[in-house]
């Protein structure tokens, strides 16, 4: 089972969304991270067919998936970034009503239906109406509707925008559940959404991938830039102005002691930290997070050119 995008574009009018990616997935978890607005809504559209792509192809075992056509779609799963729903259907209901979409009969769609509410925790609610649910309990029935035809491809975009952190936690672990033997393609502008569970990480801005690997691999292009100074207060706002600060918190002597990602050292005595995934989120995306305060512009580093192709996947 592969899926590859060869050099996949889309452009609106003068504005790129999705420049030139070249990627290869296999079954496993892969990560898709980047700023709101780095096109991975955009991406994610074409792989599932609902975007026809500017040029490139998007390949499911070779072939264009715009000719597989519904061929593909069966082998597909997707949970949209704004999940839509019949607010006065019951879960079950709903879930009959997409079973029969499929082609499941009915025996076979209730079987399933009931196996998956189950599944992701909503059995007790199965016959409430969906707009009394919560935002997790909708995103939990987002998930059981993506995955009810047992697909080969599974492609959730921004599954966990707006859920606390404790449905956030539940939510991986519904995914590592599923993931077995599929192509499970997550978006997210959230660290640890993917920092945990993902197999690969793919770093996206401006329609490009900036850098691809394993979580450990794509953390080591900043050792070396993580830094913790201690500094009084206006000192620490100061270093605010000219410095991405990852974390601040203040010690039994009133001081301030700041996780900065940086170049170069931001004190004579700052100490050298082990990176982390989102020291390096911050590092590459800094210019596009609002911080509720100014912060300078700069270009990192490690802002190059786009990699030619990312492969994906587990080692066999």
């Amino acid at each position: 089972m592969e899926l590859k995008l060869d050099r996949l574009t889309k452009q609106f009018g003068s504005a790129i969304a999705v420049d030139r990616v070249s990627v290869t997935f296999s079954p496993g978890v892969y990560g898709l991270l980047g700023a709101n607005g780095a096109g991975k809504t955009t991406l994610m559209r074409m792989i599932c067919d609902v975007l026809s792509p500017t040029s490139g192809q998007v390949l499911y075992d070779g072939q264009d998936i715009s000719k597989l056509g519904e061929v593909y779609r069966n082998k597909l799963g997707y949970l949209p970034q704004d999940f839509g729903y019949y607010p006065d259907f019951s879960a079950l209901d709903f879930m009959l009503y997409l079973a029969a979409l499929k082609g499941f009969d009915r025996a076979h769609a209730k079987r399933r239906s009931l196996e998956l509410l189950e599944l992701v925790g909503l059995e007790s609610v199965a016959k409430a109406k969906i707009k009394t649910f919560s935002g997790g309990m909708k995103q939990r029935l987002g998930i059981a509707q993506a995955v009810i035809n047992e697909p080969e491809v599974l492609v959730l975009d921004e599954p966990t925008a707006g859920l606390d952190p404790k449905e956030r936690v539940r939510f991986r672990n519904l995914i590592s559940g599923f993931s077995q033997d599929k192509i499970v393609i997550l978006s997210t502008h959230i660290v640890s959404d993917v920092e945990y569970i993902a197999d690969d990480i793919f770093l996206m801005k401006s329609g490009a991938i900036m850098h691809s690997g394993s979580p450990e691999e794509v953390v080591r292009q900043i050792e070396g830039k993580v830094w913790e100074c201690r500094t009084d207060p206006r000192g620490a706002d100061s270093m605010a102005t000219k410095y991405t600060i990852g974390n601040i918190h203040y010690d039994s002597d009133g001081l301030a002691v700041l996780r900065i990602v940086s170049d170069l050292p931001p004190t004579n005595d700052a100490r050298p930290l082990l990176p982390t995934l989102e020291d390096l989120y911050l590092y590459l995306f800094s210019d596009q997070i609002d911080y509720g305060s100014p912060l300078p512009k700069r270009k990192s580093a490690l802002q190059g050119d786009p990699q030619p192709e990312a492969k994906g996947g587990r080692d066999a």
